[in-house]
C-alpha cells in the first residue's frame, strides 16, 4: 500500500512539471516578453575610406577598436542575437570626414540571415561616439623582395628570381607607412625542383623583419608575378684536345689541367647531356718539354658557372722522346707576285726535330725544306715572316717549335 502511494506521489510531481513547462513555453510564446542584455567587445568597421582616398586623405587612428551595446529586445529576438553573437558588429561612416579628429557615432551591423532588427532598440554605448583621426594619404615606393620560404631538392639551385611589378606603392598615414621596410614575396615550398612561376601574396615587413599584422595601409597591388628558375647543379670534368704533332701523340704525354672540374648549373634539358668541357686544343708540334698554357672557361649561356672559375691552367709534358738539331739550308721562298721580287736574307736556320732516337738517327738535313709564302705580300723591305718546315720522313718523328725567316722585298 506504501509503495503504491510513492508510486502515485512521483508520478503527480512529473505531471507537475511538465505542466509548469508546457505553461512557461505557452505564455512566452504568446506574450514573448522584452528583455535586455548586454553585447560586449563589438568590432568597429569602418566604411567610407574610399572616399577619402579620393581626396588625398587617410584614416590615421581611431579611439577604439572595440565597443559594448546594451539593448533591448523581445526574448525571441534575443535569442538569435546569442546564436549569431560573433557575427555582429559596428560601423562607422568616415565618408564626410576632414582632416584632423572627427567625433562620429556608429550603428549595429547584424548578420544577413538576421531578419528582426527593428525590434532591437539600443540602451546604451559605450563609448557613446568614438573618434576618427584623419589625416594626409601618405605614398612612398618599396621595391618588392622575393623571399623563399623552404629550400630546394638536392643536387638542385635557385636561379635569379624574376619579379613583376618590382615595384609597389604603400599608402596610408606616416606612422603607418613609416612602420614598413620591405615589402616581399614569399614562395613557400619544400624540396623544390623545377621551375616555379605564378602569383604570391605579397608581405609588408618591420626592421625586424617580422611580418605587419593589422596595419591600416593599402598597397597599389596585394600580389606579384614570380618566376624562380630551379637548377640541377652537377660537377663537369674539363678536358683538352690533343692534337698530334712534332712525333708526340698523347701516349707520349701527361697532362694537369687545374682545376680539372668546375660545378655549373642549368635547366635539366639544357645540362643532362654534358659530360664534360673541353677547353680547347693543344697542338703538340709547338710544345718543347713542358709547357704552361692558360685556358679561358667558355660556358654556354643557358648554364650558370656555379664555381666562378674564368680560366684554367693546363701544363702538358712530353716524355721519353729525344730531340735532335739540323741546320737547314734547303729555303724556298714563294711568291706569285708581278710586283714584287722577293728574296731570303736567310741562308741557314736550325731546325728541331722530335722522336724516337733511333729514328732520329736515320734522318738527314736534306729532308727537311723550310717555305715561306709571300704570295700576298705588299709592302717592301726587309722584315721576318713565318714559315711552314716540311719533313719528309715517317710519322714517328716531327718538327717542333714555330720558326721564321727573314725576307727582302723589293719592286721589279
Amino acid at each position: 500500500m506504501i509503495g503504491r502511494l510513492k508510486e502515485s506521489r512521483l508520478a503527480y510531481i512529473i505531471l507537475s512539471i511538465l505542466l509548469a513547462t508546457v505553461f512557461w513555453l505557452y505564455v512566452r510564446g504568446v506574450t514573448d516578453p522584452v528583455q535586455a542584455t548586454t553585447l560586449r567587445r563589438l568590432n568597429v568597421e569602418v566604411i567610407g575610406t574610399n572616399v577619402l582616398t579620393k581626396q588625398g586623405l587617410t584614416v590615421a587612428g581611431l579611439s577604439a577598436e572595440h565597443v559594448d551595446l546594451k539593448v533591448e529586445a523581445p526574448a525571441s529576438v534575443l535569442e538569435n542575437l546569442n546564436r549569431y553573437r560573433k557575427e555582429i558588429s559596428v560601423v562607422v561612416d568616415v565618408s564626410k570626414c576632414m582632416e584632423g579628429e572627427n567625433t562620429l557615432t556608429y550603428q549595429p551591423k547584424f548578420p544577413s540571415v538576421f531578419f528582426n532588427t527593428d525590434k532591437v532598440i539600443i540602451q546604451d554605448r559605450s563609448p557613446e561616439t568614438l573618434t576618427v583621426t584623419v589625416e594626409k594619404l601618405y605614398t612612398k615606393s618599396f621595391p618588392v623582395e622575393f623571399k623563399l620560404v623552404g629550400k630546394v631538392a638536392d643536387g638542385y639551385q635557385t636561379g635569379t628570381p624574376v619579379v613583376h611589378p618590382e615595384t609597389v606603392q604603400v599608402s596610408g598615414s606616416v606612422d603607418g607607412v613609416g612602420q614598413v621596410d620591405k615589402v616581399v614575396a614569399v614562395l613557400e615550398n619544400e624540396n623544390l625542383t623545377e621551375r616555379f612561376a605564378g602569383d604570391l601574396p605579397l608581405t609588408l615587413l618591420d626592421a625586424k623583419g617580422e611580418p605587419l599584422k593589422g596595419l591600416d595601409v593599402s598597397m597599389d597591388t596585394n600580389s606579384a608575378y614570380v618566376i624562380l628558375p630551379v637548377n640541377v647543379v652537377k660537377d663537369i670534368p674539363l678536358t683538352v684536345n690533343i692534337i698530334p704533332g712534332g712525333g708526340a701523340t698523347e701516349d707520349d704525354i701527361t697532362c694537369k689541367i687545374e682545376p680539372n672540374t668546375i660545378t655549373v648549373a642549368g635547366e635539366d634539358t639544357a645540362i643532362k647531356d654534358l659530360t664534360e668541357l673541353s677547353l680547347g686544343s693543344v697542338d703538340l708540334s709547338k710544345v718543347v718539354g713542358t709547357s704552361t698554357m692558360t685556358f679561358p672557361v667558355t660556358l654556354d649561356p643557358s648554364l650558370e658557372n656555379v664555381s666562378g672559375v674564368s680560366a684554367v691552367t693546363v701544363t702538358i709534358t712530353v716524355n721519353g722522346l729525344a730531340t735532335r738539331t739540323f741546320d737547314v739550308d734547303n729555303i724556298v721562298v714563294s711568291s706569285d707576285s708581278k710586283d714584287y721580287k722577293v728574296s731570303s736574307t736567310t741562308q741557314v736556320r736550325t731546325i728541331q726535330v722530335r722522336g724516337k732516337r733511333e729514328d732520329l738517327a736515320a734522318i738527314d738535313a736534306s729532308q727537311i725544306q723550310i717555305v715561306a709564302d709571300l704570295s700576298e705580300i705588299t709592302s717592301v723591305g726587309t722584315y721576318p715572316v713565318p714559315v711552314k718546315v716540311l719533313l719528309n720522313a715517317s710519322g714517328n718523328v716531327g718538327v717542333i717549335g714555330e720558326y721564321g725567316i727573314v725576307v727582302n722585298v723589293r719592286r721589279r
